[in-house]
């Protein structure tokens, strides 16, 4: 009797062993593959979302932009200018606070202890400004955190924006350009000096601002409230253009540029009433 043997050749055992080698590699390739790929979009998610985040508080703090204009003094002004006109006769039916004006030939003379005209030695101007270049900003804001509850603070600060070198970790003597946000509780005095700066974002190869307000017929590269134009000065713009670029990576020929626009609107640009024909009473509508 003749007894048959079931199994596998040594032939077929190399093959299938061949067969799940070869499998294994490309199963470990595809892995790889897919770890590194995930890690490449990973990557970009998250530079994409560091920008996406210091254009985020940027956005915040122009949309809060604080603009205090002294208005005792403007609503004094009102009513001297009223006032004197009454002296002078030029004011014939209008009455002044329920009062008939006086006789055209009163005249006009200033008083030096007139509520109206005195000033306090003492006496600072509160008003707050705005100065803003293409490469920089500088401006009070109401985005203004505390650390803890009991801290002495007003409800706004400055803040300022800017590109400054700064040192790449672990890289001595290396720098590269980088976004900084200063913050100064103190709003008296230049703006622009003073405060402490902290960095939002690394390796910037664009940054800059336009600006929009009433007056002008395009975006300016410049906007200051202090020594401006007839625009520009005592008032604030309407709203902020920021162009923000960053490049990503050690090898030149191979950086990642991530570029973003954004335009900033200011909700309270409380800047005076603009009339053609009537006198401007210094509020806002």
């Amino acid at each position: 009797m003749i007894r048959k043997n079931h199994g596998f050749t040594l032939l077929e055992v190399m093959i299938v062993l061949s067969i799940l080698a070869t499998l294994t590699v490309l199963s470990s390739q595809n892995i790889q593959q897919a770890i590194r790929t995930k890690l490449k979009i990973q990557t970009q998610l998250d530079d994409t979302s560091q920008v996406r985040d210091a254009l985020k508080i940027m956005e915040r703090d122009i949309n809060l932009a604080f603009h205090y204009r002294d208005l005792e003094l403007e609503m004094k002004a009102l009513i001297k200018k009223k006032r004197d006109a009454a002296k002078k006769g030029n004011v014939t039916t209008t009455t002044l606070f329920g009062q008939p004006p006086p006789p055209p030939e009163m005249p006009v003379t200033e008083d030096p202890n007139d509520p109206l005209t005195k000033k306090s030695e003492n006496r600072k101007d509160p008003a707050t400004h705005f100065i803003g270049k293409n490469e920089n900003l500088f401006f009070p804001t109401m985005n203004a955190g505390r650390i803890s509850e009991t801290q002495t603070q007003a409800d706004f600060i400055v803040v300022g924006y800017s590109i400054q070198p700064c040192r790449k970790p672990g890289a001595e003597g290396q720098t590269k350009d980088c976004l900084v946000r200063r913050t100064n509780p103190v709003v008296e005095g230049d703006i622009t000096k003073g405060g402490e700066d902290i960095v939002l974002l690394e390796d910037v190869s664009e940054f800059s601002f336009r600006y929009f307000g009433r007056g002008k017929q395009d975006w300016n590269t410049q906007w200051d409230s202090i020594n401006g134009d007839a625009t520009t000065k005592d008032k604030f713009p309407e709203a902020v253009e920021i162009s923000l670029t960053v490049e990503k990576g050690e090898d030149a020929a191979k950086k990642k540029k991530i570029s973003m626009q954004l335009v900033v609107p200011i909700r309270f640009p409380n800047n005076p009433a603009q009339t053609n024909s009537a006198p401007s009473t210094g509020f806002s509508q």
